[in-house]
């Protein structure tokens, strides 16, 4: 194919493979594309995507020619479309001079991308919009093309080690160039102070592009990060982006306005009403998406750790620096810091309150231990211990400063609303609780936050949102001035560009943010009693499940008590495991926040240990009114979370509860007319032996009362008008319907007929049996009920 001819077909191959920006076009469907279950199309498809495949060939041939594609603006994230429909540049290098006004006829803005950018537009936008492809079988997103491509194109074009690979290039001795400058299509404001891109930092005191090939290699570094970055972390909720709009955007905006209102009125700026209406992006990130930008960050704090040492003369340093090793200094707080941060506080006050939650919990996570991703490795010999933080560290904690204490309270306040007794729950709690405690860490985020609190000596004129840094060539502070107030006002221009100047910052180890930490120390308090119960219960419940339950009735069978839980179906294993994950994560909390025993056993008393008079776990939290019970907040609270409940029991007449399922409808039905018609003719006769203080007067009182009605203790909030009602003497034959009973008998009658005893002879010797256990009963147990279950 002639190069014409492949610059006609990029844009539908493109589309073919990572499908339409519509979602219609599903394409290869690489995010469902697995090894196990597609072995051929799996191999090809990687062989053929792979950076140094046919495809980014492909790509290469046409970037020599400086080709240019059209990419539909209305398809960027929400904030980025917002900004540029309102006309205002967003800060990001990435759309410089790429904005270009729909000729006459046309359906609206576009970006002229380069055929490397369209692509790796498509290859990242493919995981926000291909959403409802069809899924036959379970699919592991970290053993997909998809997530394995991703690894490859971070391992080639920001590598670890070396440098980045050269591009085939079909002229010998030549190189692909580096995008070169265009001029703007429209005049736009600037959405912020923006920086310049590396790559024209670094060759613009260079006489010839070619000068330098590795300056020429950069920007498919800094383009491939950027495009991630903006089409997977550039979301958030319009709240969000109307707190970022500053006062300082807002009247460079307007002055914007009023300079071209004169030049351009056919095609007026839309109004920030209208431009926040456009931006109705409802962003809901999925599990896949989570764990592909966890991918990104380790792999960035990888990148970025690889920097070699810092040569001791600074002059030795400002000429040797190569633009990868510049790239990899400043990587995490110029491209990926900001939009993570607001990228994690939008799935932590959205996400829903589940397990699918550790997803975003562990990239979190991975972004605040930049440490393990650290070449050096810890000694074998203290492999058992914690290993303490590095004060080398210090820096980037006290620089991303937000990111461990605002997000903590975050978490603290999604797991004061989630069931600590579930596992997950608990592993979660725990893993939180595992990092924060270790050695140092807590320390150096004290220090942070005292940095940042601490009064200013020296008020510099700050710049809103965006501030400049020392690795960037700009200094935060004069020479002058003492370092600690440097590293002070590192810390704050870190909080007020992500905040704003107006943020009330919430100390973590404060008195408001250590009260959440003891109602979470109560909430696991509680959770460990909770899952305790739920195991002795459990136990009991096995133990009363053995085949010879079946030939013993028990009072639980037709009391209307429901003792199950939706907990009961985890098991013995992860009922152990929630107590550990919670005993640790108790621990690990005592040593953050310096916890002493005595506000443990403090916590201990608080969370209800004691049990009332027959062995009960405590009701919920109620207050006693003259209709009864009613709960209180706390009382909702428990009830919600599981750590206590009432037990609900019927407690009207026994013959007229609804029929169990292990009993016969039929039968039910027709011993209960037997009964009624035996109760009203014979009811005179029965009250007169029941009122005899002899012998007989017990026998009947035991077969013909049941005196625990009156004694049940009230497990629910009812009115007290219901609390006691007394039915007299009355026969009740309800227990012959129960399968449990049939069966019992038949087993009975078929061993007897071993015996060669027939069933009048059998039933013969029953009815003497049972008369002698009831004489035996009516001596010593005379409030016992066999058959009033």
């Amino acid at each position: 194919f002639s190069l014409k001819e492949l610059h006609g077909i990029f844009p539908w191959l493109v589309e073919s493979i990572f499908g339409s920006l519509d979602g219609i076009i599903v394409g290869w469907n690489l995010r469902c594309l697995q090894g196990r279950t597609n072995p051929n199309e799996y191999s090809v498809a990687l062989d053929f995507l792979d950076p140094s495949g046919p495809m980014m060939k492909l790509v290469y041939k046409l970037q020599a020619e400086e080709y240019r594609y059209d990419f539909p603006v209305s398809y960027l994230p929400g904030p980025v479309k917002a900004s540029i429909q309102e006309q205002v540049l967003p800060e990001c290098s990435l759309y410089h001079n790429k904005v270009q006004f729909p000729s006459a006829g046309g359906l609206g803005l576009n970006l002229a991308l380069n055929p490397f950018e369209y692509y790796m537009f498509y290859f990242a936008i493919s995981l926000i919009t291909q959403k409802n492809s069809p899924v036959t079988h379970h699919v592991s997103p970290s053993n997909s093309a998809y997530f394995i491509l991703v690894d490859t194109y971070l391992k080639c074009f920001l590598p670890t080690e070396g440098s980045v690979l050269p591009p085939p290039s079909s002229n010998p001795g030549g190189a692909i160039p580096s995008p070169t400058p265009r001029s703007p299509a429209v005049p736009f404001s600037s959405y912020g102070m923006h920086h310049t891109s590396l790559l024209k930092r670094h060759i613009a005191h260079q006489p010839s592009v070619n000068a330098d090939p590795a300056s020429q290699e950069i920007w498919r570094s800094e383009t491939l990060l950027q495009i991630f970055v903006e089409m997977w972390l550039h979301h958030y909720s319009l709240e969000m982006y109307q707190k970022m709009q500053s006062p300082h955007v807002k009247l460079e905006v307007l002055h914007y306005r009023l300079s071209i209102s004169s030049k351009h009125h056919g095609s007026p700026a839309q109004s920030s009403y209208q431009a926040l209406h456009a931006y109705q992006e409802s962003f809901k990130p999925t599990e896949e998406h989570v764990l592909v930008v966890r991918l990104l960050v380790k792999h960035l704090h990888a990148f970025s750790n690889s920097l070699k040492p810092e040569p001791l003369s600074p002059s030795a340093h400002s000429h040797t620096a190569s633009p990868l090793e510049e790239f990899k200094r400043v990587v995490i707080p110029r491209f990926v810091q900001e939009k993570l941060y607001i990228f994690l506080q939008h799935c932590f006050g959205h996400w829903p309150l589940d397990a699918s939650f550790r997803a975003v919990l562990e990239m979190w996570l991975s972004y605040l231990q930049p440490w393990r991703y650290a070449p050096e490795k810890p000694p074998q010999s203290t492999e058992s211990l914690p290993r303490s933080v590095s004060e080398k560290w210090a820096a980037f904690i006290q620089e991303n400063l937000l990111m461990y204490t605002k997000l903590f309270v975050g978490f603290l306040n999604r797991a004061l609303r989630t069931d600590l007794v579930s596992p997950k729950n608990a592993l979660m709690v725990f893993r939180v609780a595992k990092v924060f405690a270790q050695p140092n860490l807590a320390e150096m985020i004290l220090k942070g936050e005292q940095l940042f609190l601490e009064p200013e000596l020296v008020i510099p004129h700050r710049q809103h949102r965006l501030f400049m840094s020392p690795t960037l060539g700009g200094s935060f502070l004069s020479s002058r001035s003492p370092a600690v107030t440097d590293a002070s006002f590192k810390v704050k221009s870190h909080v007020y560009s992500l905040e704003g100047q107006d943020f009330q910052y919430k100390q973590m180890f404060g008195t408001e943010v250590r009260n959440l930490v003891l109602k979470l120390a109560q909430l696991i308090c509680q959770a460990q009693q909770t899952a305790k119960s739920i195991s002795d219960h459990s136990a009991e419940t096995m133990a009363s499940q053995s085949f010879f339950s079946w030939f013993r009735f028990t009072q639980s069978d037709m009391n209307g008590s429901y003792t199950g839980n939706d907990l009961d179906e985890i098991g013995q294993d992860s009922i152990k495991k929630t107590d550990e994950y919670l005993e640790k994560a108790l621990e690990y909390l005592c040593q953050i926040f310096k916890l002493s025993e005595a506000q443990l056993a403090q916590m201990m008393m608080k969370c209800g240990t004691a049990q009332d008079e027959n062995g009960k776990k405590q009701l919920p939290d109620c207050i006693a009114s003259e209709n009864g019970l009613i709960l209180t907040p706390l009382g909702r609270y428990q009830i919600i979370n599981g750590l206590r409940r009432f037990e609900v029991q019927y407690q009207g007449d026994t013959e007229l509860q609804p029929i169990r399922s292990y009993e016969n409808a039929a039968l039910v039905r027709l011993l209960f007319r037997l009964s009624s018609v035996l109760n009203e003719r014979f009811a005179d006769q029965m009250e007169v032996l029941c009122s005899r203080e002899d012998f007989v007067g017990r026998l009947c009182r035991y077969h013909l009362t049941n005196p625990h009605l009156a004694q049940k203790i009230r497990y629910s909030p009812v009115v007290r008008d219901r609390a006691s009602q007394n039915w007299g003497p009355r026969i009740s034959l309800r227990f012959l319907a129960s399968y449990r009973t049939l069966i019992s008998l038949l087993m009975i009658y078929f061993l007897a007929s071993w015996f060669y005893i027939g069933p009048v002879g059998c039933t013969f010797i029953i009815l003497i049996g049972y008369f002698l256990y009831a004489v035996i009963m009516t001596f010593f147990f005379e409030g016992w009920k066999p058959h009033e279950h």
